[in-house]
């Protein structure tokens, strides 16, 4: 059988027309530079996957790069969340890489543009400078200190340097075309002014180069082939290639740059300003919330480094903004959980169950699969008792013949147990009903053999055995947002839309095999959905995340 030849993708296309045409496959380098001023999401994942995925597919190096050129917002803890965060994903980056290591040779180069006449100081008001700048539509007009001599900048950007301005008195300025139909190129800032501590250089240095000069001039020196940027950097390329083309030697690589569209995912907001502004707030509890679409929080909600790695793959790059439908990613997390998940039960929302032909003092373990869906994850046993716990929706009195659980009169299937017969039930004073008595079949045992256990009952429930029974806390979590755009109406607060149904906590009973389940164990809580432990538990308190609920959404949409 001939395997089917996956079709490239076109920045894969892009890379095998450069190596047809005469790119050595031996100087194809990567780079994945996240600015450490926030935690990573599942827009990033997809910078992340396709990064890495093309070092791994050209087995070509990829290098971890911090863009951190800003200290008012850069932060070791931000630093250290992205390190884990790519590791977590199965990762492992060539060389470990700072912005800030190339400080110096950026001033150095610098210097050599101003003495080119390619750099000037202006000392004008940020508004002033940005009328001058013109339009789209408008050509822009010189800064009257464009024309400063080589040695009147030189000497205002030592001072810039040497901490003699204050902030936002100074900055320095390309020296390009001010009428360029790219307004990016119409003498953009190169450094500005910024009396911060930084978390590698500490007090070194007051002056930071601008992201756009830091950017191309980072690549060259770590000699990347192909930078690959998010598609609003596709108006920077001219800016990008016109700073490289300014230090370029012709005995080193010139690096190209290439942009996708960012990933947007319905439900949600990806801005790392909005997103810092809901954790602020208290709208959440932290970045790792598991409502946030951090990496962290989806790690903490039970998602799986190949789920995240499937949905990036599944939902591939595109050349135009577009909105990927959240249920793509709980399909993948379903899909993956479904093969790798232990089935156990556990009971959310209990009503007290009687046996009444149960024996009182007895007690069985049964045996139950621990995942149908893979051979080799064996078996477990389940204690069986005369009262049990089940899900309280699982009962009515009365019912149509659609209802396929337990009603008065008919019977259901306890899973891996028995066939139970619904006699009675008793109510409390508000009508709520507090226990329902049974009576089972003996001879119904899943798996004994008997001719009652082969017997067919339409409805099978999942149940714990009340004497058995562990307390546990579950956290039951839906999507953040109520709307699939919550930041795309201009005229509303993307926290108007803010889902008030987003966390439901519940105190609940699983089975006892969970006594010894550890932070991020995943389970299928049979049918009910995927949950996973939480950091928050510990040795006498089980705390639960739901992941996602067991119908899949996304297969639906797609037939």
């Amino acid at each position: 059988m001939i395997e089917e030849k996956k079709s490239l993708n076109f920045l894969e296309q892009i890379i095998e027309e450069d190596l047809a045409n005469g790119l050595s496959k031996e100087k194809l380098r990567f780079r994945f530079p996240p600015e450490p001023n926030g935690y990573l999401h599942i827009g990033h994942a997809a910078s992340i996957c396709l990064n890495f995925g093309l070092g791994l597919k050209y087995n070509a190096p990829v290098n971890l790069r911090f863009d951190d050129t800003n200290p008012a917002k850069e932060e070791q803890e931000y630093v250290d969340s992205i390190k884990h965060d790519v590791s977590w994903l199965g990762f492992k980056w060539d060389q470990e890489r700072y912005s800030s290591d190339y400080f110096q040779q950026l001033y150095d180069w610098t210097l050599e543009l101003i003495k080119e006449g390619k750099a000037y100081v202006d000392n004008q008001t940020s508004e002033e400078m940005a009328i001058q700048k013109g339009t789209p539509t408008e050509t822009g007009t010189n800064s009257p200190n464009r024309d400063r001599t080589v040695d009147e900048n030189l000497d205002l950007f030592l001072k810039m340097k040497n901490g003699e301005f204050e902030e936002g008195s100074h900055v320095l300025r390309a020296k390009i075309d001010m009428k360029h139909v790219n307004m990016h190129m119409r003498d953009p800032i190169m450094y500005r002014i910024l009396k911060k501590h930084h978390h590698r250089t500490g007090s070194d240095w007051c002056i930071y180069p601008m992201y756009d000069w830091t950017h191309g001039e980072s690549d060259y020196i770590e000699q990347i082939s192909h930078s690959i940027c998010t598609l609003e950097f596709k108006s920077h390329r001219d800016l990008y290639d016109w700073y490289v083309e300014q230090v370029y030697d012709s005995t080193n690589l010139r690096p190209k740059q290439r942009e996708f569209a960012r990933r947007n995912l319905s439900y949600t907001v990806m801005s790392k300003r909005k997103l810092l502004q809901l954790v602020e707030e208290g709208v959440v509890n932290g970045w790792d919330d598991p409502r946030m679409p951090t990496i962290s929080g989806l790690r903490r909600r039970g998602y799986t480094p190949q789920s995240i790695r499937n949905f990036s793959d599944t939902a591939g790059i595109s050349k135009r903004d577009n909105i990927t439908d959240v249920a793509l990613l709980e399909h993948c997390i379903k899909d993956d959980l479904n093969k790798t998940a232990p089935r156990v039960m556990a009971v959310l929302n209990p009503v007290k169950v009687v046996i009444t032909n149960y024996p009182e003092d007895k007690e069985e373990w049964l045996t139950a699969e621990n995942n149908q869906e893979d051979e080799n994850a064996g078996f477990r046993k389940v204690p069986f008792s005369r009262e049990i716990y089940i899900e309280k929706e699982d009962f009515r009195e009365e019912a149509n013949k659609k209802f396929f659980r337990l009603k008065l009169g008919k019977e259901v299937r306890l899973k891996n147990a028995y066939i139970i017969k619904a006699e009675s039930c008793v109510k409390d004073e508000k009508g709520a009903i507090t226990e329902i008595y049974c009576t089972y079949d003996e001879d119904s045992r899943s798996g004994s053999g008997t001719e009652a256990s082969k017997r067919k009952v339409k409805g099978t429930l999942h149940w714990v055995s009340i004497k058995h029974a562990e307390k546990a806390e579950v956290r039951v979590y839906d999507r953040l947002f109520t709307d699939e755009a919550p930041d795309g109406h201009k005229e509303k607060d993307f926290k108007e839309f803010i889902n008030p149904d987003s966390l439901t906590v519940m105190n609940a009973f699983v089975e006892p095999s969970l006594k010894s389940a550890q932070n991020l164990d995943r389970f299928q809580f049979q049918r009910l959905g995927y949950f996973c432990v939480d950091k928050d538990a510990t040795k006498n308190r089980l705390v639960f995340n739901r992941t996602v609920p067991l119908r899949d959404s996304w297969a639906k949409i797609e037939k």
